[in-house]
């Protein structure tokens, strides 16, 4: 794919005729794997996305960020291996299979469960590679030659094999707790699959009567409770009161008499129990509350008595004490399909009690009336796949001691083995690894590893790597059972740093040669559900690290700082974006906006505008290439006399220290912005513009041969420093401009080893600031940008006297300054030009009507300054701020911003008219 004999560059620049082409190429050629075995390792490992998923707009950060990183370390000349693969993600991949039946009328249960296992596997071979296909999109140079599956036989054996290492090591065991129940599926799920929306719903007061005669300090018979869920009641085991709240000192450890059940429970001194809080007492149900199932602990209530009220569907089933009526039994939790549920008939018949305590508000002409219930807006858990309320729900499952395996990790990150960026995420992360609660790890699904766990007919338990091998454990002739739960997707993703190398394996090559990886690169919403588990999994079976640094992204939002949702229709769809303006411009927008983990705002304009910035460099090569500057043979600059070309080669080494000084420390928007300004700025602004006179005269003079050597050295290291950013247009660019011997994206970064003279970097530098401080005086006081203009300088520094007598040409071409004049300047109107340490008097008698402009600006300042005025007032005032829509608030401090920057820009032109 070499151009030996380069084609002159198309007028215009269109990603989409190089995208497909270019990554193609890299790929068949084997360029992503790793192909230094003499050079140092870099590794890193893709979190896995799910094997259902698109790609979304949080992915396109992610990658990006891995990407930039691994084409960096590539191009150092790292022996970069950057690990890719899928995870079969249970719960999503289960559902999409049995959706794909429902519209054929067909259902899971038709089918064994190897049948309907094997429906999955087929459309995973059919449908499962659209995300990997769209990260090709991306420009994402994974080593797809060892494309990993967590369902893949060799991931399976380490999964196996790491839960039956840690059952024998006592770290994996069943006990009965409260779990995140989707009633929907079915099954249990972790906390991140659980979305906790705002609802309408109810807050409803009960009296719950006391026993035995029993009475409150103030003589009360009974307690009120408090609840936003009155069908629960049915399962309640105690209620609590703070043991300081003197109200209630004469009934600890007395009981009540529960309505409707007439189950006896005790009253319980407590601190979940807030005095200030309602009437200070609270419900306690330890089988379907998380908060209540800690306060039953600690009342002396064994989890295994703790009473269940619910099936699997969320219907209400009866209790172990059997005192749920049975005109229960059956119900839904909620009113479903027009039927009332639990909810509506307890509220029902502690109404007709006389126990219901009603709400006393008023109506819109002021007259009290009384309601069941207050209306409240509830925060509420949704199963993020399942879409229904989730229920806490008291079963037995699997769980794996957290606490244990979280010392090493959590020792490992306060030691600085393991450094997390930035820093600040720190805290969060030993506040829960200190305080971790076992890990479920069982969901009662089909597909998924299935748990290595088999049952005698006493329940006693066989943990095995194989059915072989339990059997043996439980002796002939013994009839067993496999578990028929599978393990949860975060469990053996786990495994992701040294499964995908090779693990169980201990003198696997890759594992020896790239574990512990280099780095990982996450958001923070997954640190505890899979950053942290890797730690932990890490140090069990190798003692190691996983990686010596955690990168923590933050998210990506709407352009109003919203979260991104379908609901709200906000969501940004990253293709979208690549076929408006191309893979690089997005890329360079993630990389250019990630600030340390801050959250990024979506702004298309942005994107919009890389994708100029592309078009840009597109130009300066088609600049280069028509006066004959093309392709570099050298990694050290070229020798070089003329000021301009040793001023570019000392910008570039700049450059170069200011993107490795950034990535070293993870700031990509650093080292985006640093390699823009060059290119923008320094190389297609300034430099072409310098140069262009050179090539005016004779074609081979030497100034000509050096500059086009220069030039084209200068362009090339653009191209590498820009690649990990923007790795298509530069790879085109690096073929179009010359024969090359390989392909930029194994290239070199640059070294230019040169010595550059600071008397020329000075005086380019010099003529730059004068020639933009001249522009920008020109735009206040409304000069034609054309216009030529006598300027003089009295006192001249070295610097200005040499540049002056040797560059006159360039300040009066750059700057439109002719003639300069060392000497004071005449009397009159003028305004003041500031380079370095010089002041140049520009006299405007002649050329502006100076009482018209005076009288313009102060026009102009007024109105900024009544504006800003407002502004600050209305932000001074708690009110605004504190109600006012976000939107609104953030434009009012823009504003302010803006005028205040009027302000001071009209304050200094005025001051230039004198």
């Amino acid at each position: 794919m070499t151009v030996s004999n380069p084609q002159p560059l198309p007028t215009t620049f269109d990603p989409a005729a190089i995208e497909a082409r270019w990554y193609q190429h890299w790929e068949t050629k084997g360029l992503f794997r790793p192909h230094r075995p003499e050079a140092e390792p870099f590794t890193i490992v893709n979190p896995p996305p799910n094997v259902t998923g698109s790609l979304h707009i949080g992915h396109a950060l992610d990658n990006t960020l891995q990407d930039v990183v691994i084409r960096y370390e590539r191009l150092r000349g790292k022996d970069a291996l950057w690990v890719v693969g899928t995870d079969h993600a249970g719960i999503a991949t289960q559902m999409v299979v049995e959706r794909q039946l429902e519209a054929q009328q067909d259902k899971r249960t038709n089918y064994t469960r190897e049948d309907f296992i094997a429906k999955v596997w087929a459309w995973k071979e059919e449908s499962g590679g659209t995300i990997t296909r769209q990260l090709r999109r991306l420009g994402c140079s994974m080593d797809w030659s060892r494309e990993q599956f967590t369902m893949d036989p060799h991931f399976t054996r380490a999964v196996i094999k790491t839960f039956v290492d840690l059952y024998r090591d006592g770290l994996i065991y069943r006990d009965k707790r409260l779990v995140n129940w989707d009633p929907k599926l079915k099954t249990a799920i972790s906390d991140l699959e659980v979305e906790t929306q705002t609802i309408p719903g109810h807050f409803w007061r009960f009296k719950y009567p006391l026993a035995d005669g029993a009475r409150t300090e103030a003589g009360a018979d009974h307690l009120i409770v408090a609840t936003t869920r009155p069908e629960t009641m049915l399962a309640d085991m105690a209620v609590a009161v703070h043991p300081a709240d003197e109200r209630y000192q004469s009934v600890i450890g007395k009981h009540i008499i529960l309505p409707i059940t007439g189950r006896r429970v005790p009253v319980i001194a407590d601190e979940h129990a807030d005095p200030e809080l309602g009437s200070g007492c609270v419900k306690i149900t330890p089988g379907h509350d998380f908060n209540d199932f800690e306060v039953g602990k600690r009342a002396g209530i064994a989890p295994a008595a703790m009473l269940n009220m619910f099936d699997p569907q969320a219907n209400v089933c009866q209790t172990a004490d059997g005192l749920v009526p049975q005109e229960f039994i059956g119900l839904h939790r909620f009113r479903k399909d027009g039927v009332d549920g639990a909810r509506e008939l307890v509220v029902k018949r502690m109404k007709e009690l006389g126990l219901l305590v009603p709400f006393i508000t008023k109506d819109k002409d002021g007259n009290e009336i009384a309601l069941d219930a207050e209306p409240r807006q509830i925060p509420t858990p949704f199963g993020d796949r399942g879409g229904v309320v989730i229920e806490p729900w008291l079963t037995d499952q699997w769980y794996v001691n957290a606490a244990e395996l979280a010392k090493k990790p959590t020792e490992a990150v306060r030691r600085g083995d393991i450094e997390i960026v930035p820093r600040s995420w720190e805290k969060t992360f030993f506040n829960w690894m200190e305080n971790i609660q076992p890990w479920c790890i069982s969901r009662q699904l089909w597909w998924g590893h299935r748990i290595p766990a088999w049952f005698d007919k006493d329940g006693k338990i066989y943990v095995a790597e194989s059915a072989e091998e339990a059997q043996q454990q439980a002796g002939e002739g013994v009839a067993l059972r496999q578990d028929e739960d599978v393990l949860d997707t975060w469990f053996s993703s786990a495994l992701w740093p040294f499964a995908t190398l090779g693990w169980p394996e201990a003198d696997a090559p890759l594992l020896q040669r790239h574990y512990p990886n280099s780095l990982l690169i996450s958001g923070f919403d997954i640190l505890f559900f899979w950053d942290a588990r890797m730690m932990m999994m890490g140090f069990y079976h190798l003692d190691k690290r996983p990686w010596d640094r955690l990168y923590l992204h933050g998210l990506v939002r709407a352009a109003d700082g919203a979260k991104m949702s379908k609901s709200k229709g906000n969501v940004v769809d990253p293709l979208g974006l690549i076929d408006k303006y191309g893979a690089d411009a997005l890329r360079f927008f993630m990389a250019a906006m990630e600030s340390q983990g801050r959250d990024i705002k979506m702004d298309e304009k942005r994107v919009e505008g890389y994708r100029n910035f592309a078009t840009k460099l597109w130009n300066a090569a088609r600049f280069c290439q028509a006066n004959g500057i093309g392709a570099s043979a050298s990694i050290a600059a070229p020798p070089a006399r003329l000021a301009a070309n040793q001023w570019i080669i000392g910008e570039v080494a700049a450059c170069a220290a200011a993107i490795e000084a950034a990535m070293a420390e993870l700031r990509f928007d650093n080292a985006a912005n640093a390699i823009y300004q060059f290119t923008w700025s320094k190389f297609c602004d300034w430099y072409l513009e310098l140069i262009k006179p050179v090539f005016a005269g004779d074609p081979d003079s030497p100034a000509a041969l050096e500059t086009r050597s220069v030039a084209g050295w200068a362009l090339d290291q653009i191209l590498v420093m820009l690649h990990p950013f923007m790795p298509f247009i530069t790879e085109e660019l690096w073929h179009r401009l010359g024969a090359r011997e390989y392909e930029l994206i194994v290239a070199k970064w640059p070294a230019p080893q040169a010595e550059v003279s600071r008397e020329a970097t000075e005086a380019i530098d010099w003529v730059i600031e004068l020639t933009t401080n001249t522009r920008s005086a020109r735009a206040e006081l409304g000069i034609a940008p054309g216009a030529k203009l006598a300027a003089y300088i009295a006192e001249p520094s070295p610097v200005a006297s040499r540049t002056i007598a040797r560059s006159a040409a360039a300040i009066e071409r750059l700057a439109r300054l002719a003639p300069v004049t060392i000497g004071a300047a005449p009397p009159g109107a003028a305004m003041q030009v500031i380079a370095g340490e010089d002041v140049f008097i520009i006299p405007l008698e002649g050329v502006i009507d100076i009482a018209a402009e005076k009288a313009r600006l102060e026009k102009a300042l007024a109105a900024s300054q009544k504006e800003a005025r407002s502004l600050e007032g209305r932000l001074a005032n708690p009110a605004f701020v504190e109600r006012a829509a976000p939107q609104a608030v953030d434009k009012a401090r823009a504003d302010l911003a803006h005028h205040q920057g009027e302000i001071a820009r009209l304050t200094a032109a005025l001051a230039r008219l004198g």
